[in-house]
């Protein structure tokens, strides 16, 4: 019974300690040619759906005894394996979904792309090989790494991390520079990919010194084959002066460089937004202005992180130092949605094409960016974290949602969500939403009653007998800290009352 009334709590927590191994041993070990693997994974980024239409039919797993995925599975060596058995059981509850016929294809900048998921400029996308992997395996496009005249001086080493109870990481630190190849070698992995891949978009970063630079990189990039140019005003961790989110703060600067690359290009140009000011649209305004035809955004946050308290050093350590690095990541997901929404929301801007980045690792995430305007999405640090088969379930989910939704074209959900996105003295303030228990699904463990008694209004108590939570009316006030805290999902969103006298 409770494998079931918490199917979807009891799927969370047994794939959640999968490695998500590199061809996977589970996989290779079963007898009936299941994936589990591929099935898991399809679990952990939210592709419920497509998880369960990977289910053979009829489904082996029910009549194996031998369990050889389990005992292959690399886990058991920490503590224990995954419950691919008990994984299979729950999930093979579920009915199949016919996918409708989907559209995943957008135009961008003018440009048609077969989807909207692109590699974002950073290491994922640094040469030939790489890209060419990516391509291969559905991604539509590339903003190739940034390139400058210079190659810089790299550090070592230069990445860390941000977990929360042994986790995935939840957030991401880099303290890396621009391309570290030549500028003639770049020039040739982008021409080598334009004739290898010529339906796939290029679109290539550039970061110049000067106005003399920008202009030459942008000629250099169109007449190797780009199809987009992307001017990277905001890495917020360059060494020389006058580069990356230093000029991405100056609404002057931008506009000048912003000249000078159109001065080099007929090609579309997308400015790079940096987040490391309170108002984005300023510099965006001055992008556009100055002949840009879009805007990217979020690049990363300045940050620093994990500072060992017995060296008091912190991390990316570099010798026992480290510098403001660049901070990505799920965790900064919320942070570019609204940088996003005001560009959407400004008169200047609504019309602006916008490339969205920061945080997406799933369909879901992806198709709220999309929801907000975005019509082209980059990724960086989960493909660091995932590599590029998250493309598989980035697109399958996408077209499974879009197929329930009803919609026939990925672009019919761009934007939906601006209407509901209202200023705070627009919102609701003549009724409550009260909390709803669910009697059968309540553990008893008393959380709820601990959050808002120390957190909240004091509006829940527990019955002595039952030991599970009462809502005290009079003192609740709707704010819903009750739903947010409960780990089994027990606690719901109830009826709406109206508080107007």
């Amino acid at each position: 019974m409770s494998i079931l009334l918490y199917k979807d709590i009891s799927i969370k927590e047994d794939v959640a300690g999968c490695l998500l191994c590199n061809d996977a041993p589970c996989s290779k070990a079963c007898p009936y040619s299941v994936e589990p693997d591929s099935i898991i994974r399809s679990l952990i980024f939210e592709n419920k759906l497509g998880a369960v239409n990977k289910l053979p039919n009829p489904m082996p797993c029910e009549t194996c005894d031998t369990k050889p995925c389990k005992e292959a599975c690399l886990k058991g060596k920490i503590n224990e394996p995954i419950q691919i058995d008990r994984i299979m059981k729950v999930i093979s509850t579920e009915s199949k979904t016919k996918e409708e016929v989907v559209d995943l294809s957008i135009d961008f900048c003018g440009i048609h792309c077969e989807n909207p998921f692109f590699l974002s400029s950073s290491v994922v996308g640094s040469n030939y090989e790489m890209v060419a992997k990516a391509f291969e395996m559905g991604w539509a496009g590339v903003a190739f790494k940034t390139i400058g005249m210079f190659v810089p001086k790299e550090v070592s080493p230069r990445f860390t991390s941000l977990s929360k109870a042994n986790g995935p990481f939840v957030g991401f630190k880099n303290i890396e520079q621009i391309s570290d190849h030549t500028l003639e070698e770049n020039i040739e992995f982008l021409k080598r990919l334009k004739k290898d891949y010529p339906s796939k978009i290029i679109v290539a970063s550039i970061m110049g010194q000067n106005e003399d630079e920008w202009t030459k990189l942008a000629e250099l990039m169109t007449e190797a084959g780009a199809d987009i140019i992307e001017c990277n005003f905001s890495c917020p961790h360059m060494t020389a002066k006058g580069v990356g989110s230093d000029v991405g703060q100056n609404p002057e600067i931008v506009d000048l460089y912003t000249k000078a690359t159109r001065l080099g290009t007929n090609l579309p140009i997308l400015a790079k937004m940096t987040p490391n000011i309170g108002n984005m649209t300023i510099p965006a305004i001055a992008a556009m202005e100055a002949g840009a035809t879009g805007i990217a955004a979020i690049n990363t946050i300045k940050s620093i992180m994990n500072v060992n308290l017995s060296t008091f050093s912190s991390e990316p350590n570099v010798e026992g130092k480290t510098s403001v690095g660049g901070y990505s990541g799920k965790a900064v997901k919320p942070i570019a949605l609204r940088f996003i929404h005001e560009m959407k929301n400004c008169k200047e801007l609504k019309n602006a094409p916008i490339s969205g980045m920061g945080g997406i690792e799933t369909w879901r995430d992806a198709a709220e960016f999309l929801a907000l305007g975005c019509e082209n999405l980059q990724i960086t640090t989960a493909v660091m974290q995932y590599g590029y088969r998250i493309i598989e379930d980035l697109m399958d989910g996408m077209k499974l949602y879009l197929s329930l939704q009803g919609y026939k074209n990925i672009s019919q959900i761009v934007g939906q969500a601006l209407p509901n996105i209202v200023p705070a003295d627009k919102l609701e303030r003549d009724s409550i939403c009260y909390p709803r228990f669910d009697r059968d699904k309540c553990l008893g463990c008393g959380r709820c009653y601990l959050s808002c008694y120390d957190g909240g209004h004091q509006a829940i108590k527990i019955n002595e007998k039952t030991k599970k939570p009462v809502l005290i009316v009079n003192k609740c006030v709707g704010c819903h800290l009750c739903v947010t805290v409960c780990p089994v999902q027990a606690v719901l969103p109830g009826k709406r009352v109206n508080t107007k006298q």
